[in-house]
């Protein structure tokens, strides 16, 4: 590969990123970061389309059973990580669309 890129186009590409959503930092030293191939919002978008769809507001539903259930194999929110999905619904919670609530075996979540 001809050449480098400099330092300051680096920063510029992940500032640029940031400002669009899809990369986090990870430290205040700004040397380790997420990058997002999907926003939250668009996963949540994503999942409750899935959801109205199906006619399933006002159901629960465990994080297991929405990234690795067998419904929702087809979905491109399938095996998201844990993470992203909990960001995910954290973004539907504060749209009043879906609730994160705690169960026996973990945490689930009710959609409106």
């Amino acid at each position: 590969f001809p050449g480098k890129l400099p330092l300051e186009a680096i920063q510029v590409v992940l500032e640029e990123l940031r400002k669009n959503g899809n990369l986090e930092w990870l430290d205040k030293n700004k040397s380790s970061f997420l990058i997002m191939w999907r926003r939250p919002e668009e996963w949540g978008k994503l999942i409750y389309q899935w959801v109205s769809k199906n006619g399933l507001t006002n159901s629960v539903f465990t994080l297991y059973e929405l990234a690795s259930g067998d419904d929702t194999e087809n979905e491109e929110f399938h095996g998201l990580d844990e993470t992203m999905l909990l960001r995910a619904l954290q973004a539907l919670q504060q749209e009043h669309k879906a609730e994160i609530i705690t169960l026996d075996d973990g945490r689930g979540v009710k959609f409106f």
